[in-house]
């Protein structure tokens, strides 16, 4: 190696030797520069970043806080909701019930009354039917009477007097009944 590659080295680690050296003003005016910096950060840019934090934090505590008072009251209506349906399904069974009772008893009405007015009409219809054959037997006996008077006329060849008429149809309607 020579001298001037020695020279060099030398001026190098002078040189490097100069960067490293700490020089106590400096220090102290980078500390200084350093709090600075610290202080105006924390003043201007943390600060207000903590402000928003907390309004969002708040925000979110609010929006959370009424979220669960929006679901209890939706629970409250929901259980509402849930007595109503089961008081409008009792109070419709009921009145299912009702219209069923009244319906049948409408219908046994009905139907009594059905049975009634039929009972009547073969009441009448019995009463008409007894009528008829009752003038039935009274227009035979008419018959049957002037009938025999022809024959009791001719047999006898006499003339009866009504009285006596009366007398043998009587007599021959009681032996033609019995």
């Amino acid at each position: 190696m020579d001298i001037q590659a020695l020279m060099l080295i030398t001026a190098d680690a002078k040189q490097t030797q100069d960067l490293v050296t700490l020089v106590p003003w400096t220090f102290i005016i980078q500390i200084c520069n350093l709090f600075i910096q610290v202080y105006l950060i924390k003043k201007f840019l943390f600060k207000p970043i903590n402000e928003i934090l907390e309004k969002r934090k708040n925000l979110a505590d609010k929006t959370i806080r009424e979220a669960r008072e929006a679901q209890s009251e939706a629970d409250s209506l929901k259980e509402q909701y849930e007595s109503s349906l089961t008081n409008a399904h009792a109070e419709a069974a009921q009145i299912v019930s009702d219209a069923q009772k009244e319906a049948q008893k409408k219908a046994d009405t009905l139907v009594h009354e059905a049975q009634e007015e039929a009972a009547s009409i073969k009441a009448r219809a019995a009463a008409d039917i007894e009528q008829e054959k009752k003038k039935a037997i009274n227009e035979a006996k008419d018959e049957i009477g002037s009938l025999a008077m022809d024959i009791a006329g001719k047999v006898v060849e006499k003339e009866i007097n009504e009285s006596d008429h009366k007398k043998l149809i009587d007599d021959f309607l009681n032996k033609v009944g019995a």
